[in-house]
């Protein structure tokens, strides 16, 4: 993932904030087989102090590429939005000689990955995924022996993600002037299509901490 200097994280916290503001879904990357394409696979996982927290059914074939190659990498991303070339053209030129962008938030995970089949250890594993998940309690106890989760258990694996790197990159044109900033961010608000709300949001919230930017 490119990351210009305008694009970085301004410190850990912000994309701390932003991942525990609901930013619970992501894509696993696993390198495939000799001879097979990278896999693939978006699930919901739970953060926590140097880990991440997934669990996926048996038959998925992540598994046989992860037991062949536990270096994973796991991406995060979100208030996102198409920002076309009118928006963007340099004030006196016509807005046809505007360039489209992207606007994004994304953070990638690069892990070692750790396999977890032992049934109290996936028990548990449920545990802090659903104290996250379904803070209030409103399911039944989740133990390796009793049922309802004691005789799914065997259909699932669980995977603890130790982070070795983090990348956060929040691409919102913060090199360009406060006014083009401003501009296209009330641009999205009016539009509100998909993510157009957020994403200005976004913009907005890095316009108050970046001002004009200074290389």
């Amino acid at each position: 993932m490119l990351i210009h200097p305008w694009d970085a994280a301004l410190d850990e916290a912000e994309w701390q904030e932003w991942i525990a503001d609901g930013h619970d879904f992501g894509i696993l990357g696993v390198n495939g087989l000799p001879g097979r394409p990278p896999v693939a696979v978006p699930t919901h996982f739970t953060g926590e102090p140097g880990h991440l927290l997934i669990h996926l059914a048996r038959p998925n074939p992540a598994w046989e590429a992860i037991e062949n190659d536990p270096n994973v990498l796991f991406t995060v991303f979100g208030d996102y939005a198409f920002v076309p070339g009118p928006w963007r053209a340099p004030a006196g030129t016509p807005p046809t000689d505007g360039v489209p962008t992207s606007y994004y938030t994304a953070v990638q995970f690069t892990c070692r990955a750790h396999i977890v089949d032992a049934p109290e250890a996936k028990a548990e594993l449920l545990r802090r995924q659903m104290a996250h998940f379904q803070p209030d309690g409103d399911h039944a106890p989740i133990t390796a022996d009793q049922p309802p989760y004691g005789r799914m258990l065997s259909g699932i694996r669980g995977l603890r993600l130790d982070v070795t790197n983090v990348r956060a990159k929040f691409k919102y044109d913060d090199h360009k002037p406060v006014e083009h900033r401003t501009a296209v961010a009330g641009r999205l608000t009016g539009r509100a299509r998909g993510l157009d709300v957020p994403t200005a949001a976004q913009q907005r919230r890095r316009l108050n901490r970046v001002g004009p930017w200074k290389r």
